[in-house]
């Protein structure tokens, strides 16, 4: 009996203690003129329910309080916006007090320089570096024959063979823009490099606790070891003295290049350049796959569009740019892939100084997690909005699309974008006309927090 009383004392003073937990963190930050919602337990908030929810949090969420209302995530106060007409605003105003707000462990992961982390002046250098290496010069005159040549060789050995790809795509962007990267080394270094860089991506969507085992102290061993790797593999390529022709040339020894980077800024930079395309363009790539498999006249559309560019080829001659930019339906078969496979969550932004919008008043340092998800289902933005339809990008223009973020938005776009579609467009090319495909076994995938199948995607190729 008093072991019973006991239990029931302790179970009730933890209900007591949880309650008044809540509620004082739910006060702490009752603020005057703050959007509605709940802030869950100090400094862990709602994190935990959010990521295992997902949309269905999001939903409820707005059930309750609107499109507009206050949470707690990441270790972060958050608004989060669900409304299409707010989005756009926030997103094309960063110079009214709006910056990026990504997570700490993702700033911690990603490095203090990379594009994502910086604002005002910094950004606008650190963003001039970048796209002065994925420029659309860049990309016909140097990036497109190499990523050819790669997907070529990468996709060459599939046939009558029953892969996994979702692994094969995630190596495929990781290898590729590594060879952009340090052409000749790339080959050397990648099985090392891999390994860690894979376990650098789990982290970033983690709560910043440095414990032993964790998502986010796993992930920060990892950069620690591939800002030595990438260190060593600078300090190597200036004393050999060599060029190659590559991005790391261009950063060290171009007299072209107006942005000069210290070692920190190239690290994070290079960093930016193998996160930034390798999550959209793995993921895009298989979930392509999926669906073009899944819808015959799709798949059917593509393919004629590949052969009549092979049409005007030898079997050898690659690919060039014009043959790239006269890919509309492949780009708009990668546009409904993105919306639909909702590869894009959403975006975060950060108030400088106290802001209203929308008629509340956001305090300074607050996050304004800008998500986009449900806009990709909204009936009044997409017509049957859960239907694979490539088709519905080229009725308005493939880039008159007011409410999609799926590269980003306002100055904040994805500068990256024509070199990851460059990437996905050429897997495309080759593999749909040199292979057909099937299923294999009952492959689960799973939406969010990313998109992926837990147990791989399982697929039997063989020649068309």
């Amino acid at each position: 009996m008093a072991v019973f009383s006991l239990t029931v004392g302790i179970f009730s003073g933890l209900c007591i203690l949880s309650t008044a937990l809540l509620r004082w963190n739910q006060v702490r930050h009752r603020k005057k003129r703050l959007p509605p919602g709940t802030m869950g337990w100090p400094v862990l908030g709602e994190t935990n329910e959010f990521l295992k929810q997902g949309p269905a949090f999001m939903r409820n969420k707005r059930t309750r309080h609107g499109s507009f209302f206050k949470s707690h995530i990441f270790g972060c106060p958050t608004i989060i916006s669900m409304d299409p007409e707010l989005n756009r605003y926030i997103l094309v105003n960063e110079s009214k007090g709006l910056v990026p707000g990504y997570p700490q462990s993702m700033l911690d992961i990603l490095g203090k320089c990379n594009i994502a982390a910086v604002h005002g002046g910094t950004h606008k250098y650190m963003r001039g570096a970048l796209l002065a290496l994925i420029s659309p010069t860049m990309i016909k005159d140097q990036l497109l024959p190499k990523i050819d040549d790669f997907m070529r060789s990468h996709i060459s050995k599939w046939d009558n063979k029953i892969i996994d790809i979702q692994q094969k795509t995630k190596e495929m962007a990781f290898l590729s823009s590594l060879r952009q990267i340090a052409s000749v080394e790339s080959v050397s270094i990648s099985q090392e490099f891999m390994p860690d860089f894979f376990k650098l991506v789990l982290g970033t969507l983690s709560l910043p606790i440095n414990l032993p085992n964790t998502n986010y102290y796993l992930s920060i061993q990892a950069r620690k070891n591939i800002t030595i790797l990438l260190r060593k593999l600078v300090e190597e390529r200036i004393a050999s003295g060599e060029t190659h022709h590559d991005m790391l040339d261009y950063l060290i020894y171009s007299e072209k290049n107006k942005y000069k980077l210290n070692d920190e800024e190239m690290i994070d930079l290079i960093i930016t350049i193998l996160y930034s395309g390798y999550e959209t363009v793995s993921t895009t790539s298989m979930m392509a796959i999926k669906y073009l498999h899944d819808h015959p006249k799709a798949l059917e559309k593509l393919r004629k569009e590949h052969a009549e560019i092979r049409k005007k080829k030898r079997p050898e001659d690659p690919i060039d740019y014009d043959d790239y930019k006269s890919m509309c339906f492949t780009r708009a078969v990668i546009y409904e892939t993105s919306r639909l496979a909702a590869i894009v969550n959403g975006i975060l932004r950060k108030t400088t100084k106290d802001m209203e919008i929308n008629g509340y008043v956001i305090p300074k340092g607050w996050r304004i997690y800008v998500y986009t998800r449900e806009n990709n289902y909204d009936p009044c933005l997409y017509a049957d909005p859960h239907a694979f339809n490539p088709w519905r990008w080229l009725e308005k223009g493939l880039e008159n699309q007011n409410y999609s973020f799926i590269f980003g938005g306002g100055t904040r776009q994805c500068p990256g974008k024509e070199f990851g579609l460059a990437e996905i467009s050429t897997f495309l090319h080759y593999f749909v006309t040199r292979y057909k495909w099937e299923e294999v076994g009952g492959n689960k995938l799973m939406k969010f927090p990313r998109v992926e199948a837990p147990n791989g995607l399982h697929i039997r190729v063989s020649t068309q």
